[in-house]
Formats: structure tokens, C-alpha cells, sequence
């Protein structure tokens, strides 16, 4: 039997080329000035090999940000690729962490990684030292992707699985 980490990417590699808009579900404690608030937000399941998928999530006109998927020896990696508009990186770029248990065919938990606290550390965004993200698909109708911390916070977007929409613009520094 296949590891609930191949079954997750499976399941993903299904939805490879589509794009999805979505909401935010969950902000608590409330953010102020959410960058996502009253924007269209869109995820586009774009590229995907037997062990990398690239998922760019667009906020409004902002194409900086990817989800970057990739299998490890025992489970899945997830790091944030974010850009700026010339494509070059941001100084918080390539932050995520390794899955620690099997996890489900519907949920993986991505703690932060020793590497992503050095960099939250450097760059003075300590609260980020704590985080662990999640995706999950809820019954082929929603993928959701979430933010958690000790403590309370608890930040999920949510994604419409069962109407595609357009394929946004390519994530910048993919033009």
C-alpha cells in the first residue's frame, strides 16, 4: 500500500493545470491590514513531476507567492517560493518544513524546519519561529491551506475543488 504521502501527491497530480478560486475561511486572531482581504484568490495546480509540485497562489493582481510540494525519503517537503515583481527573490523566500508523521491521504502537517527559524530569526520575524502549515482536501470538493501557531492562531484559506476557473498569469519570475 502507498504511503499517505503518495496518495496526498496522487491526489494533487489529478488537479495538475487546473485553478481554483477561493476564500479565507479562518483569521484568528484577526489580521490587520490582511493582504487578502477583498482580493480574488486563486490557486493554479500548474506544474507537477512524480516528486515536485509547484501550486502558485495568486492574491488579487500579487503573483509572488508558490507552494512547492516535493517527496522526501519519508514523506513531503513544503516551501513557500516568494517573489517580487522582477522575479528576483524576497528576503522571505523558500521558508516550510518536512512532514515529522505519515499524516493522511486528505491532511499533511508541515512543522517549521531548522533551516526557515534561522531565517525568520535573521530577518525579525520571530513570530514565524513556531508556525506549522497544513494542506488538505476535504472530499474532492475543497483544498484547504492553513497557518497555525501555538497559542491561538490559526489563519486557512479555502479553495473550491468543484468549479476550475481560468489559469491566472504565471507566477512572477516565470513569465
Amino acid at each position: 500500500m502507498a504511503a499517505p504521502a503518495d496518495d496526498f501527491l496522487t491526489v494533487l497530480t489529478a488537479l495538475c493545470g487546473k485553478a481554483y478560486a477561493g476564500r479565507v475561511k479562518l483569521d484568528t486572531p484577526p489580521t490587520a491590514n490582511n493582504p487578502f482581504a477583498g482580493k480574488v484568490l486563486t490557486m493554479h495546480v500548474r506544474e507537477c513531476s512524480d516528486d515536485v509540485i509547484r501550486i502558485p497562489f495568486h492574491v488579487g493582481d500579487d503573483r509572488s507567492r508558490t507552494w512547492v510540494l516535493t517527496r522526501t525519503a519519508i514523506g513531503l517537503r513544503l516551501k513557500h517560493d516568494h517573489r517580487h515583481q522582477d522575479g528576483s527573490d524576497d528576503k522571505l523566500t523558500l521558508y516550510g518544513g518536512d512532514t515529522r508523521s505519515p499524516g493522511t491521504l486528505l491532511r499533511q502537517e508541515f512543522p517549521v524546519d531548522a533551516e526557515s527559524i534561522a531565517l525568520f530569526q535573521r530577518e525579525g520575524s520571530a513570530a514565524s519561529v513556531t508556525n506549522t502549515w497544513a494542506m488538505e482536501l476535504v472530499a474532492g470538493s475543497t483544498f484547504v491551506y492553513e497557518l497555525s501557531r501555538p497559542g491561538g492562531r490559526l489563519f486557512q484559506v479555502e479553495l473550491d475543488l468543484t468549479r476550475p476557473v481560468s489559469a491566472p498569469p504565471p507566477p512572477w519570475g516565470e513569465d
